[in-house]
């Protein structure tokens, strides 16, 4: 079902999840004139402070998903693990995007390697695990050094454990909890990049710059743009990153992971899939006049897309745990924007805001 007129200023766009993704989202959506309504399973949802209406309620709670949609005007999602028979409920009275099958695809680790290799795109060798016996086989198959991930519900580093050498399978499949899996080889990549693409309604589609993100304990640490990569290769980026979105039907933002390799030729792969507005894409708030979360909203809406070039060179930083705690700090430094999300507990491993520093566009 698609939105056969603009939504227009004071319409109400549903957001299913209420972390930060949904905070900023909802936020953008105010400088448009447009309201949103917050579904959350916990009451402490930091984008309830920014939300014209919000509700607390379980994904499972088909019912409660119902009643919330018939309330606003479309539904979209701050994360990509909500319940698919939640978004159909959802769907039965408000349009939802991106489509189900975005989210189908991008749920499932195996289902998202198989849907992006069948494309013709690059991804890093693996194999499907569903016993210890698997696992076993496909060591012989995907020789270490390879992680084995959960099918399902991984992120930021959980729900996966290295395998150097097939002794450490027991002890692999345990740590995650011998639970449905894939066995990913290790790609000896140059640099880890990210593509933040947007598709409107109409089939438009519009990318931000190439991203060049590093990663410290399995948690992004740093996302700067321009990434260093050749044109050539950067453009190649791009256009994986609008494949894999003309194959979805994929309406709003998709965040499209790769590995650089390095040597004479380099080349790139595909890592994960989002199907949302991403980390990686936060420095568009700061380095471009239309950011990531805007453009997601005017999507979903079916509005024009907005201008995605950058007219900054960026670092964006996460304030992970007590980082945060240097507000002060941050909020005194030239070129520097700070964004706090108003979570109330500081914990380890947790994001509870991030800086971008600007510079002069190079």
């Amino acid at each position: 079902m698609m939105i056969d007129h603009p939504l227009p200023p004071g319409s109400t766009i549903g957001i299913l999840g209420g972390g930060q993704l949904g905070r900023m989202t909802s936020v953008a959506a105010s400088r448009l004139g447009l309201k949103t309504h917050i579904y959350n399973d916990t009451p402490d949802a930091p984008a309830f402070d920014v939300a014209a209406a919000a509700t607390v309620g379980a994904y499972d709670d088909l019912d409660a998903i119902a009643r919330f949609a018939e309330q606003v005007d479309v539904v979209t999602c701050e994360f990509e693990n909500v319940p698919a028979a939640a978004l159909e409920a959802a769907g039965r009275s408000a349009c939802v995007f991106p489509p189900v099958k975005s989210f189908e695809v991008a749920q499932d680790r195996l289902t998202e390697k198989d849907f992006v290799s069948g494309l013709g795109i690059a991804v890093a060798p693996y194999a499907a695990v569903a016993t210890l016996a698997d696992l076993k086989g496909a060591i012989l198959r995907v020789p270490p050094p390879a992680l084995l991930k959960t099918r399902r519900f991984g992120y930021d580093g959980k729900g996966q454990a290295s395998i150097h050498t097939l002794c450490e399978a027991e002890s692999a499949w345990e740590i995650i909890g011998e639970a449905p899996a894939i066995l990913e080889g290790m790609v000896a990549f140059e640099r880890e990049v990210s593509v933040i693409a947007v598709r409107g309604q109409d089939g438009t589609m519009r990318f931000y710059d190439v991203v060049e993100n590093v990663h410290r304990g399995g948690i992004l640490d740093t996302s700067t743009v321009p990434a260093n990569m050749a044109p050539r290769l950067a453009g190649e980026a791009q256009a994986i990153a609008g494949r894999i979105a003309e194959a979805l039907g994929h309406v709003g933002v998709l965040t499209v992971e790769m590995f650089q390799t390095g040597g004479a030729s380099p080349s790139l792969a595909v890592n994960e899939i989002a199907p949302r507005v991403h980390n990686s894409g936060h420095w568009t708030q700061d380095a471009c006049l239309i950011s990531q979360f805007e453009n997601h909203v005017r999507a979903i809406c079916g509005w024009p897309l907005g201008d995605v070039a950058r007219h900054s060179d960026a670092v964006m930083t996460n304030l992970i745990g007590d980082d945060a705690g240097e507000w002060r700090q941050n909020a005194a430094e030239a070129g520097t924007a700070l964004h706090l999300y108003g979570k109330a507990e500081a914990r380890p491993g947790r994001k509870m805001g991030h800086i971008t520093r600007i510079s002069p566009k190079s």
